[in-house]
């Protein structure tokens, strides 16, 4: 079974490696647009779902698996930065509180679809200017939903979690390599 990641996250990339998984990668474009209202499940099962249809349009023989992540907090969704200082306001926005990392998962495999958000919940420790300044001129929250990487140096920012580690990494892959199973 050829299997078809369609996303450019090296994160996801690296999951999928990690377990044990052969694949290729195809990046597809898509207008990530949201409409006005939709809830952070609906908007990352939207996205998903258009990057698996725009690589099932080349790929119509294969598995593709498509990925997207946002973060939400106090009703809003966040995605990647635009620039250093809209990721230090995503920053403040999250500092000293629970936030929720949903990430939606569309699988494709000839006429059968698979499609689910999983969420999972991250409470950051109260973050000083100082300390969101240092992390931002890392350059790390730049291409992050909600500006940060848990797997990297943002895990310094993150008091606990509830839910699913990988979740919030950008890719679910044990839920992943289930439905994968399942196909």
């Amino acid at each position: 079974m050829k299997i078809i990641l369609a996303s450019g996250s090296p994160r996801r990339r690296e999951l999928m490696t990690l377990a044990g998984f052969d694949f290729e990668v195809v990046k597809t474009d898509c207008d990530e647009t949201l409409p006005e209202g939709i809830s952070p499940s609906g908007a990352v099962l939207m996205l998903s779902g258009m990057k698996a249809e725009a690589a099932r349009a080349e790929y119509d023989d294969a598995v593709i698996l498509a990925a997207d992540t946002v973060v939400a907090v106090d009703g809003g969704i966040l995605g990647k930065p635009e620039d250093e200082a809209d990721a230090a306001r995503m920053l403040r926005r999250l500092s000293g509180k629970t936030h929720t990392v949903y990430t939606g998962v569309c699988i494709l495999a000839g006429e059968n679809r698979v499609s689910f958000a999983e969420a999972t919940d991250v409470t950051f420790f109260e973050l000083t200017d100082e300390e969101i300044a240092a992390y931002v001129a890392t350059g790390e929250p730049m291409d992050k939903a909600g500006a940060y990487g848990i797997q990297g140096k943002g895990s310094l920012l993150c008091e606990k979690i509830s839910g699913d580690y990988f979740n919030i990494v950008g890719l679910p892959i044990a839920r992943v390599a289930r439905e994968l199973k399942k196909l």
